[in-house]
């Protein structure tokens, strides 16, 4: 049997009230177990700081667009390169990595479980491919349904039952795991050369609203039993004024969910902008803030902004358009058929442009002013805000005022009055970021159960070892030191095994793929009714048959099975 003891772990664990704990840690065939034996293999930690591994809620990394990114910016894909050595293939690329460099330096950094925050149905198999090939992490895909019209069907008949049903067969026969919807209707409204400027807009040629859609969506979400809620990017991201927008939409769910939230919305710095044009925008994350203070039922993720260049990148066609008037860089629009669209442009985050420097300290903001971690989620939106690399920087941000203000000290001086927050010293602690990585992010997932976020008896072994021995360090004046050890583990270690240790990856383990099989009755399978086949028939450009993703492009699946209710 394959053994292993971590000895005098400094143990965060919130999942498990574990505060702070020197323990040791026993691992048995990937598993945390009671105990192990005499002969077992030993990793001494010294008194460092050891987590579970991390997880992240909500990046871009595999599929479709992602793979456009990297062909479309060669000058990109010259960065980042690192030659093959030991265990590691050749990587490139900087914002929009290769697979393997996408996981070996998540992995560096301690991660373990990464959610591909927007997969287009039809072009699913892409995406599990890659997932393939992401081999260090357990990978999760939540599926998009912005614009998929038998869905919206189901939402003008106000039928929530066959809403479930659309979604249900969709995410079984795609191997999805969530709901994710961008820009609700807006990007169906693109497909026509139009967008919507409010969620009680009606989507041409439908007669709903976004509205409509996020609450019939909810509804079947809870109906099917889903393990995550709604993944909701909010109509007018980006527009000046559309923290409007945002409060209207956090008003929608009642909470309907004892073991999680009812909605997540994801990168709310993008949707949490006050002012009427790019000349007068300010933050309104207080505004933002506060009402999820209010709502035990929602969750976010702050999608910070990090100064340099990255690559944009989402099923928000036209918020990609207005960039390119803006930056008039190069750019990509894509329509998926009868489900969703794209764009991709790459873009400069500059401390000297006083949009980008207020678009920085609003996610700063965000996850400050929010009362309670466990409803805000650590991410860039990768690699829309910036490449995830940048998490340690923005923890050092998070737990040290002291290098707050050193930074705000360099932004454009207008920052300080149009944002709060050189007003703000609260300080996040270390359990702070353990919720705000990896335990608040495997139950917004809904994959604890599943051995993720936690390191209890029964667990799977995803472990981040720390160089930093917290009761050593004081994080508010010693924040490079944090950042640096965030930056690189001295082990990591996915079910059991060491795959990266002081920054050089070791070996590769086979990942999972997490999906969600909703075991519908059989008045509610689609493949049963004419009207569904007829449009399939009618307007797709692929067989039915054929839309389906087979087994053996998950060969390493885990179904999390759900039943309606």
């Amino acid at each position: 049997m394959r053994e292993l003891l971590i000895k005098n772990a400094y143990v965060i664990d919130p999942l498990q009230g574990i505060h702070g704990d020197i323990m040791d840690l026993p691992i048995r065939e990937g598993r945390i177990v009671d105990k192990v034996s005499g002969s077992c293999e030993v990793i001494d930690a010294g008194g460092h700081l050891t987590l579970p591994g991390g997880i992240d809620s909500h990046t871009h990394v595999c599929g479709t667009k992602v793979n456009f990114g990297r062909y479309m910016s060669p000058e990109d894909m010259r960065a980042g390169r690192t030659p093959r050595r030991g265990a590691m293939y050749p990587t490139s690329g900087y914002t929009v990595p290769t697979t393997y460099g996408n996981s070996y330096r998540y992995s560096k950094m301690g991660y373990t479980t990464l959610l591909e925050g927007a997969m287009a149905p039809l072009e699913a198999r892409h995406t599990h491919e890659e997932f393939a090939a992401t081999p260090m992490q357990d990978m999760l895909a939540n599926t998009l349904f912005d614009g998929n019209w038998s869905l919206f069907e189901a939402v003008a008949d106000k039928d929530v039952r066959q809403a479930a049903a659309v979604i249900g067969w969709t995410l079984s026969a795609v191997k999805g795991f969530g709901i994710k919807l961008t820009n609700p209707g807006g990007t169906e409204a693109w497909g026509f050369g139009d967008d919507l400027s409010n969620i009680d807009e009606p989507v041409p040629n439908w007669d709903i609203t976004p509205r409509d859609i996020i609450d019939t969506t909810i509804q079947a979400c809870e109906y099917l039993h889903l393990p995550h809620s709604v993944h909701l990017h909010c109509n007018n991201l980006g527009m000046p004024g559309n923290y409007r927008t945002t409060l209207q939409t956090l008003d929608i769910p009642s909470d309907l969910n004892p073991n999680r939230q009812t909605l997540y919305l994801t990168h709310v710095q993008f949707h949490s902008y006050g002012g009427s044009t790019w000349g007068d925008i300010r933050s309104e994350a207080g505004k933002i803030a506060g009402s999820v203070n209010t709502k035990p039922q929602v969750v976010i993720d702050m999608g910070q902004v990090m100064f340099g260049r990255t690559m944009t990148m989402t099923a928000d066609g036209p918020m990609e358009f207005r960039l390119y008037t803006l930056h008039h860089n190069k750019w990509s629009n894509h329509d998926v058929e009868l489900e969703t669209g794209s764009g991709i442009i790459p873009v400069y985050y500059s401390r000297k442009s006083l949009v980008n420097s207020i678009m920085w300290a609003i996610g700063l903001e965000l996850a400050l002013l929010i009362k309670n971690p466990w409803q805000c989620m650590l991410t860039t939106d990768n690699p829309n805000g910036a490449p995830f690399v940048k998490y340690p920087e923005i923890i050092g941000l998070l737990m040290s005022n002291k290098y707050r203000e050193k930074e705000l000290g360099q932004v454009h001086r207008l920052t300080t009055d149009r944002t709060s927050l050189g007003t703000i010293d609260r300080e996040l602690s270390f359990e702070d970021i353990a919720v705000m990585t990896r335990a608040g992010q495997a139950k917004a997932l809904g994959i604890i159960d599943e051995g993720k976020g936690h390191l209890k008896e029964g667990a799977l072994a995803d472990i981040a070892i720390y160089p930093v021995k917290p009761d050593e360090t004081d994080p508010s004046l010693q924040y490079e030191e944090v950042i640096g050890a965030f930056q690189q583990t001295l082990y990591t270690l996915k079910d059991g095994i060491v795959v990266s240790r002081d920054g050089e990856v070791m070996r590769a383990v086979p990942n999972r793929t997490f999906w969600s099989h909703a075991e519908l009755p059989d008045d509610m399978d689609v493949m049963k009714s004419p009207r569904f086949v007829e449009k399939f028939s009618r307007f797709y450009s692929v067989d039915l048959e054929n839309y389906l993703v087979q087994d053996e492009y998950v060969q390493r699946g885990v179904a999390m099975n759900t039943r309606t209710a």
